[in-house]
């Protein structure tokens, strides 16, 4: 119990109570060693024995453990991991052999000619992407709570203020099924054309092509929504790109879409039903059929079948988040020695 274990001037010190066969009893010993060694010894302690664990401080062969020639009494070796010369000789060769064969395998694999290249292309996608979020946020961010304070014009202009940066940002973002489709990245094809597509269908064909549609409070929040989330998302992989991870970033990054996912697909939806009865009034995107079929497919029919593909696109997506948020964030598993 308690055991006190240094090493100073090469001599191992050791005191520690015990129990043995005369009961209660402090045992202590010290060991001088051969060779220099390592100041810091490390312990591990079971309920059965207690391991120290010495480093010698330059790696070659030792007559014998201690500086006396003759050998402790308390002293006994463990033939279990006992080696002689030759033994430590054929497994520092087995060592160099299999570092040798190692670096051969990796010389065969073809090295990639343009991978600086993809990574600055990568970089530069990813900070064009966060700048202009970033404006988005900062500008509907200032026009709330500055311009539009003590009213709501903030709210109703937003799609005439923003619409431009947003159709930039989120047809730039089709790259993403492009980069993910030649394996320039290693992100799922499925929740990237989910989330993508269902964005691009939002902006473009309704409030897009409504002008009704355009001047709704929902838009704030749709782009509010897309906008928060992309500001830690964008930076993170920018930043994963040159291998530096921020843990403040990642923890955002895996965190922020739990409250903002869902808000932004309940907005999306609330947008989705505000445009039913526009769409049916005018008429607009609906298909008649020729005779002798003479069918009408109705575009609100088909806006409320999209509502269903909605909350399923965004249950892939949340299930698919939720997995890379255990992966990166979740309790790291002990790798086997």
């Amino acid at each position: 119990q308690n055991p006190d274990i240094t090493i100073t001037d090469n001599v191992l010190h050791f005191r520690a109570q015990g129990h043995g066969a005369k009961g209660d009893n402090i045992y202590e010993f010290e060991i001088e060693f051969l060779e220099p060694v390592e100041p810091k010894p490390v312990c591990r302690m079971t309920q059965r024995q207690l391991n120290i664990t010495v480093q010698k401080k330059e790696s070659n062969w030792w007559e014998r453990l201690t500086k006396q020639e003759k050998r402790p009494l308390f002293l006994a070796p463990d033939f279990d991991r006992w080696l002689d010369e030759s033994d430590a000789e054929m497994e520092l060769k087995e060592k160099e052999e299999e570092k040798i064969n190692k670096m051969k395998i990796e010389s065969r694999v073809p090295k990639d000619p343009f991978k600086h290249l993809k990574k600055g292309y990568l970089i530069m996608y990813n900070l064009v992407q966060f700048l202009g979020f970033s404006w988005i946020f900062v500008n509907m961010t200032v026009r709330l709570f500055i311009l539009g304070k003590g009213n709501c014009y903030s709210f109703y202009d937003t799609f005439h203020t923003i619409s431009d940066m947003m159709y930039f940002c989120q047809t730039l973002a089709l790259m993403e099924i492009m980069n993910s489709l030649i394996g320039l990245v290693k992100s799922p094809l499925i929740p990237s054309i989910v989330q993508i597509f269902g964005r691009n269908f939002i902006l473009f064909v309704i409030l897009g092509t409504l002008e009704e549609m355009q001047s709704k409070p929902v838009v704030f929040f749709i782009f509010y929504f897309w906008s928060i989330i992309e500001l830690f998302r964008y930076p993170y992989y920018m930043l994963s790109c040159i291998g530096i991870e921020w843990k403040p970033l990642t923890w955002l990054r895996y965190t922020a879409w739990i409250p903002l996912y869902p808000l932004g697909g309940l907005a999306e939806a609330v947008c989705i039903v505000q445009s039913i009865p526009i769409f049916s009034e005018t008429g607009k995107f609906s298909l008649g059929l020729p005779n002798p079929l003479n069918v009408t497919i109705q575009f609100p029919f088909v806006l409320q079948i999209y509502l269903i593909a909605l909350f399923l696109g965004v249950f892939v997506n949340f299930r698919y988040l939720y997995k890379q948020r255990k992966q990166h964030l979740g309790p790291k598993k002990r790798k086997m020695k």
